[in-house]
């Protein structure tokens, strides 16, 4: 029993934890241009996720993508740097990203 409650609220943490992120990825405006299953403006984060596993660089550099914007990964379509998502938060959202 002490088992499951323990599995149960660890699940509920990290359930927790994602909500959070995302709703820290609307306040910085990054469901503007992306959504987390389907191409907007730019790439879903799910398709994000699924480029760069296994990759031990890319929160590196997609914290640096965030930090000073990107071009030419994902088409035409230049991502702006974002000066309103201070560096930890950029760290928050990739990870986020990477989890899904």
């Amino acid at each position: 029993m002490k088992v499951t409650l323990i599995v149960a609220a660890a699940l509920l943490a990290l359930s927790g934890s994602a909500m959070a992120d995302q709703k820290l990825a609307q306040s910085k405006a990054c469901l503007s241009c992306h959504q987390v299953d389907k191409k907007v403006v730019g790439p879903a984060f799910k398709d994000v996720a699924n480029k760069y596993k296994g990759d031990a660089k890319a929160e590196e550099h997609l914290v640096n993508v965030i930090q000073n914007g990107g071009k030419g990964v994902w088409g035409n379509v230049p991502m702006p740097k974002q000066p309103q998502v201070k560096p930890e938060e950029a760290q928050t959202l990739v990870k986020w990203v990477l989890s899904l």
